[in-house]
């Protein structure tokens, strides 16, 4: 059914005559009596009784016109509510994240965040790489923050990307390391205090110690980096991080890095979002405002 019909029934019966009708909206007399056969053709139903010239409703006809004039209405209500939101940064917005960039990224932003978009709630969403992807697939969250090797992959976009420096970090208090360049061997004996087998940013070192066929003694292993950084600030081992997570310490004086020349990374923190995904204007706002954190 084309509202466009309604429209013109509605003028019709206003004026009660296809002729006022036509001057009214523009149109020829034919065109007028062409479209009101066809909405009578389309509901199987006359919509007027057409005596001598002149026109009236037929009973049917009155029950029609109103449910006409509150489909119209209702059309109208669809597309001012469909332009209202198209400006409006609110409702929710799922977010798919490593754990340590939620700390980073959060910790001393979230509150500036909500006083800019005070309408806007964010649910993150923690996991492995491959569970960031499989949520984004099934569109469980409108986009993802890995921390991970070059990612590269057809089916999603990349809004914001930029490689990771890793240092080992020790106390700023350990006097036995300074500014010199150190090998993996010279630490090797050392306590260490790391995150989790399977972190992206541990990798490098896993795949370094394999390749050695040498053994660490990791003395406390866990996801929360924080925590690592305060343990080593109390000297109590060494331990392989983020620039990102350890810079506030180190630039406190608390940590300090130790330059190891035979342990390279390469990570990335990328933000992506499927090809498909439908981009509004409040997932827009928050991933520019997180692209500018970076």
């Amino acid at each position: 059914m084309d509202l466009k019909n309604l429209e013109i029934f509605i003028y019709v019966a206003e004026q009660n005559s296809f002729t006022k009708a036509a001057q009214k909206l523009g149109y020829t007399q034919a065109a007028i009596s062409f479209q009101i056969k066809q909405l009578e053709q389309s509901l199987g139903v006359m919509l007027f009784e057409r005596i001598n010239h002149s026109i009236k409703l037929t009973p049917k006809g009155k029950e029609l016109l109103i449910l006409a004039h509150k489909i119209l209405d209702l059309s109208e209500d669809m597309i001012k509510t469909a332009k209202s939101e198209e400006n409006e940064i609110k409702g929710n917005v799922n977010i798919a994240m490593a754990d340590s960039l939620c700390h980073w990224l959060f910790w001393d932003n979230y509150s500036t965040f909500h006083n800019m978009f005070p309408d806007v709630s964010l649910k993150i969403i923690s996991g492995s790489t491959e569970e960031m992807f499989r949520l984004a697939k099934q569109n469980d969250v409108d986009f993802i923050f890995t921390l991970e090797k070059h990612l590269y992959d057809s089916a999603y976009i990349t809004i914001k990307e930029h490689p990771v420096d890793i240092h080992f970090v020790t106390s700023s208090k350990n006097k036995k390391y300074n500014d010199s360049t150190y090998f993996l061997s010279d630490i090797i004996n050392e306590n260490f205090i790391l995150t989790e087998k399977g972190m992206s940013y541990r990798q490098p070192l896993d795949e370094k110690l394999a390749k050695d066929s040498c053994e660490i003694n990791s003395m406390f292993e866990i996801g929360d980096t924080d925590l690592i950084c305060r343990l080593v600030e109390q000297n109590m081992g060494i331990s392989y991080l983020p620039d990102f997570v350890t810079k506030p310490f180190v630039a406190e004086g608390k940590i300090k890095y130790i330059t190891v020349k035979d342990v390279k990374s390469d990570i990335w923190i990328q933000m992506l979002y499927h090809r498909n995904k439908v981009i509004t204007p409040t997932i827009q706002a928050v991933m520019d405002y997180l692209c500018k954190c970076l």
